[in-house]
């Protein structure tokens, strides 16, 4: 597949050039990093910080607004920030009132970020983080959940971003974040593989009609391979996966839940599949008082789709859901 890139070297660097042209009115891009900010910066509240490799667009770009990031930190595709882009992003948003660090549970990742934050606090700045472990798929053969990092953490970042701008304090946005994400869950499904840019052949491989049950964002394949039956079967299977993530008694919470495509799935698929989901989850009785639809977290161009639940615990988590934001991809 063709694809619209000049050198693949060069594509990132574009990419974060075009985010702040187009949306130059709220945001700039650092010069010389992977740094998208807010132009302006409300130093009354503590401010907030996620990222890792490209490839995952509009993640994490695409959440620096009024109510959700201060800045996002973008490495090469696939590849983390380094520990030092990501110190120049935290002393270009800080304040008194410190920085919240939102990590996606890769190993890289983790110890990159938690670097930066070590070296900042050094410096005098306040910092703490989150760590977003949602995914539940397993690993292939040994049945240990993975526990990565991914389309749940863009939830994670709008609660805690109009936690923030309400108000609350450093240690109080910790715990809520751990708190929303022990809540939370999310499983993924790859229909056909994704290719990185400038690349032809395709990460993983999958036969014709054939489907990935647990893929990953930086294009892991699955736990299981087996044939595509139909969108009402992968909603069911995914579903009740899920749900097996919580205990019965939770069944009586309202739930959030969000539908990611992984990057070359259409909308008119999205749809079709949040009709099957609705369906779904009205035979099992549960109450979903929030949803959202579109590309949230993607892999590239992968074909797939990932459902997110989050038991809503506290009634405040579905206020600050509906809260405004002007970060453009939400």
């Amino acid at each position: 597949m063709t694809q619209i890139i000049n050198k693949p070297k060069d594509a990132v660097s574009q990419v974060l050039n075009g985010v702040a042209f187009i949306h130059q009115e709220k945001l700039e891009r650092l010069s010389n990093t992977g740094i998208i900010k807010k132009q302006q910066i409300d130093d009354s509240q503590v401010a907030l910080i996620s990222g890792g490799g490209s490839g995952h667009e509009p993640a994490h770009f695409g959440y620096v607004g009024e109510g959700m990031l201060s800045a996002s930190v973008s490495g090469p595709i696939f590849v983390p920030p380094k520990t030092a882009e990501i110190v120049k992003a935290i002393e270009a948003v800080t304040s008194e009132k410190g920085v919240l660090l939102i990590i996606k549970n890769f190993e890289a990742d983790v110890t990159n970020f938690l670097e930066a934050e070590k070296m900042a606090q050094q410096s005098g700045i306040k910092v703490a983080h989150v760590i977003v472990n949602d995914d539940c798929s397993i690993e292939e053969g040994s049945y240990k959940k993975r526990r990565r990092g991914v389309a749940g953490t863009i939830l994670v970042h709008k609660i805690l971003g109009a936690a923030a701008k309400e108000g609350k304090n450093l240690d109080e946005l910790k715990q809520l974040g751990e708190d929303v994400v022990a809540s939370m869950n999310t499983l993924g499904v790859a229909l056909a593989s994704g290719k990185t840019i400038g690349q032809e052949e395709a990460v993983f491989s999958l036969e014709k009609g054939e489907i990935s049950f647990g893929i990953g964002i930086h294009g892991e394949s699955g736990y299981r391979k087996e044939p595509f039956f139909s969108s009402e079967y992968l909603a069911n299977e995914l579903i009740n996966k899920l749900l097996t993530q919580y205990p019965v008694s939770i069944s009586e919470l309202p739930f959030a839940i969000m539908i990611n495509g992984l990057g070359a799935t259409t909308v008119m698929e999205q749809y079709i599949f949040a009709n099957d989901v609705k369906r779904l989850l009205q035979l099992e009785e549960i109450d979903v008082v929030f949803q959202k639809s579109g590309n949230f977290m993607t892999s590239t161009n992968m074909a797939g789709i990932s459902l997110t639940f989050l038991a809503l615990k506290e009634k405040k988590w579905l206020d600050y859901l509906n809260e405004p934001t002007d970060a453009f991809a939400w």
